[in-house]
């Protein structure tokens, strides 16, 4: 029985659209993370999840701590039980910035994150306007971690266009602005190379470019750890790096004390051709066909879960149902989605079910209220994603 007719079996009583995750494989794909990261602590990335009880499950899985996407996720997840949250990027949030100041469990649990002395100044104003109670609140810096190829005008940027923060000398003027708010600590440094953990490893020109990124990161970041020690005093606690697509590499660079992943647990459709692990997917989303359009054809209600990033055919979702494609014409659509049957193809009828995976990971779970997991051919149990517990964060 093929992965397809599992999942047609297993929610044949289930109305579709509707997502599922293979528990089986998503296991599995917690365990290979642990494993290639060789020790080094890892952390779940809540936003490649985005369904509270799998984050539960790769916690206990041996998942160490959480990176959230905004402080009010951070905070809700707080309020659920789950400890040690650094997130993953600045906010200026006033609202959350106050309950997070208010409340001495979300200080004490919440690292925030910072690159800027603007945001440092937001923080300390909702600081001064909670009650003082002693606790401090801890700040993760983020130093740039792309690479930058050539000389003047002719300069190549590769990576992502996050931090400002990438000499030494600012990291450590950053860190010791921080240092000097009252009720306020750095803790910790993060360096996500991007170029590194987001880009298939497939073509030559691709791993040397990984290759040049890996001793860019590692020689700046020994320098901004020394300098950040200097201005500061001590070592931080804290040293996150990397990515499902970097672990390896992440995991052993000098200084590293954890590394996230978070998209490795579902594995989408972007990750299909790393050669640094095996991809086996573990989420995806069904459609039931409501049309026969022609000899050949078919056409399913539904699908149109466009990917973030770049306008592109890679942001499309992946039909992974044997025999057939997305027509390059009307890709996924909004209501309906026609599909084209390739040589081999069996026929699909009405009422037929059609199997897609998502280009990213947890973008997907936006878009489902619940979603199904399956072990074998039976669904296990149905729980809420993000969405279905009412919370949206951005």
């Amino acid at each position: 029985m093929s992965a397809t007719d599992r999942l047609s079996r297993a929610t044949a009583g289930s109305p579709a659209p509707l997502a599922v995750v293979d528990l089986d494989v998503f296991d599995t794909n917690a365990a290979d993370l642990l494993r290639r990261a060789a020790g080094t602590p890892v952390r779940v990335a809540t936003k490649s999840v985005r369904v509270r009880s799998l984050v539960g499950r790769a916690l206990r899985a041996g998942f160490t701590g959480v990176m959230a996407y905004s402080l009010d996720e951070a905070l809700w997840l707080v309020g659920t039980g789950v400890r040690d949250v650094l997130v993953g990027y600045p906010t200026v949030d006033r609202d959350a910035l106050a309950r997070w100041a208010a409340d001495p469990a979300s200080r004490r649990e919440i690292t925030l994150m910072v690159d800027d002395v603007a945001q440092v100044d937001r923080v300390r104003a909702a600081l001064d306007a909670a009650p003082a109670d002693g606790a401090d609140g801890a700040l993760c810096l983020d130093v740039d971690s792309s690479l930058r190829l050539g000389l003047g005008p002719w300069r190549a940027h590769l990576g992502t266009r996050r931090s400002p923060l990438r000499t030494p000398a600012q990291v450590a003027d950053l860190a010791a602005a921080v240092e000097a708010v009252d009720g306020l600590h750095v803790r910790g440094l993060m360096f996500y190379e991007a170029q590194v953990a987001g880009l298939p490893d497939t073509s030559p020109a691709v791993r040397t470019v990984k290759r040049l990124s890996i001793r860019d990161v590692e020689r700046r970041r020994r320098a901004v750890l020394a300098a950040v020690r200097s201005a500061v005093g001590r070592d931080v606690e804290l040293v996150n790096a990397g990515g499902t697509g970097s672990l390896e590499s992440s995991a052993a660079g000098t200084g590293v004390t954890e590394v996230t992943a978070g998209s490795g647990l579902f594995v989408p459709a972007t990750f299909d051709r790393y050669r640094s692990f095996e991809a086996r997917p573990a989420a995806y989303f069904g459609l039931d066909v409501v049309r026969s359009p022609g000899q050949g054809w078919a056409t399913a209600f539904g699908g149109g879960y466009v990917a973030s990033g770049p306008a592109g055919p890679s942001r499309l979702p992946r039909l992974v149902t044997p025999g057939w494609a997305l027509t390059r014409r009307e890709g996924a659509g909004e209501v309906q989605t026609p599909m084209r049957r390739r040589r081999g193809g069996r026929d699909l009828r009405v009422g037929d079910r059609v199997w897609f995976r998502h280009a990213k990971a947890g973008e997907l779970m936006e878009r489902f209220a619940t979603v199904h997991l399956v072990r074998g051919d039976e669904v296990v149990e149905e729980v809420p994603t993000y969405r279905g517990e009412g919370r949206a964060f951005g």
